[in-house]
């Protein structure tokens, strides 16, 4: 009986043994991990800068949604970035590329160029373009609506004169001149109390002919500006020269059924002949 005893007693004292010699192994390799895990290094203070939402081509006219504000680390910041908070994000609308942005690349103030200031038509104009500047009324920029960026119709009214049977007739009529026009740049301000003040004037880029076209109705009657759908397709406004065509126009007969179509008669001269 004290034998079987003292057996139990040795085999109780080698498993104690080897419990705590193998719970001791473990722990010191843990001990180890630890030691040899890097501590993560800590985080760098960072700031959020202007950025390019997508590639920005040379003379894109922005929109706000062609921006970002992008943390950037504190260390890594040029001064010449536009940092958050100097200006708000809608403050950059109708400003100019200077150059060519790539996506996610910091915008600086030499990189882009405000309305107004030194520079910015030339920066705005493509090449072989011209600017010029249309008188608009509230009834004829959809009421402050149009930005620049953005693509318009420009359209006429004028009167027209009475033909040889009634030669005291006069009727209005209304004519699209040009497509798909850029708008470069508005007079929209805001007032002191933040509301928006109809522009008086909007600049328009155009080609050398359209220049013309548009200086000679100016003087034929009052322009008006129509803003087109993003989605319009573009190769339908153009002719063989590659100017935006007109084609489209509306009698006041058209309009009204109380006016009489033949007294809207038109005489069309081609060469030495004309017909009515």
């Amino acid at each position: 009986m004290r034998a079987r005893t003292l057996i139990l007693f040795l085999v109780a004292l080698l498993l104690a043994g080897g419990t705590a010699i193998l719970v001791r192994s473990w722990l010191a390799q843990q001990r180890t991990e630890v030691t040899a895990a890097p501590m993560p290094p800590p985080a760098l203070p960072q700031k959020s800068v202007l950025v390019a939402r997508g590639q920005i081509t040379r003379g894109q006219i922005l929109k706000p949604e062609n921006l970002a504000w992008r943390p950037w680390p504190e260390s890594g910041i040029d001064p010449a970035n536009i940092q958050a908070g100097t200006k708000p994000l809608e403050s950059f609308a109708g400003w100019v590329a200077r150059e060519r942005i790539g996506a996610g690349d910091p915008i600086t103030e030499t990189k882009i160029v405000q309305p107004g200031s030194r520079g910015f038509l030339a920066a705005a104009l493509q090449p072989g373009m011209q600017a010029i500047s249309v008188v608009v009324t509230p009834a004829s920029d959809v009421s402050g609506f149009i930005l620049p960026g953005d693509h318009v119709d420009v359209v006429i009214t004028h009167t027209l004169p009475g033909t040889g049977d009634n030669p005291g007739t006069q009727h209005r009529a209304a004519e699209t001149v040009l497509r798909d026009v850029r708008v470069l740049g508005v007079d929209q301000k805001l007032d002191s109390k933040g509301e928006a003040v109809v522009a008086h004037t909007a600049t328009l880029e155009v080609t050398p002919k359209q220049s013309e076209i548009i200086a000679v109705a100016s003087e034929i009657g009052k322009l008006s500006l129509s803003l087109r759908s993003l989605g319009t397709p573009q190769s339908e406004d153009r002719d063989s020269s590659g100017d935006a065509s007109s084609g489209t126009y509306t009698l006041d007969s058209d309009v009204s059924r109380l006016i009489s179509q033949k007294d809207n008669a038109v005489t069309v001269l081609r060469g030495n002949g004309k017909s009515g």
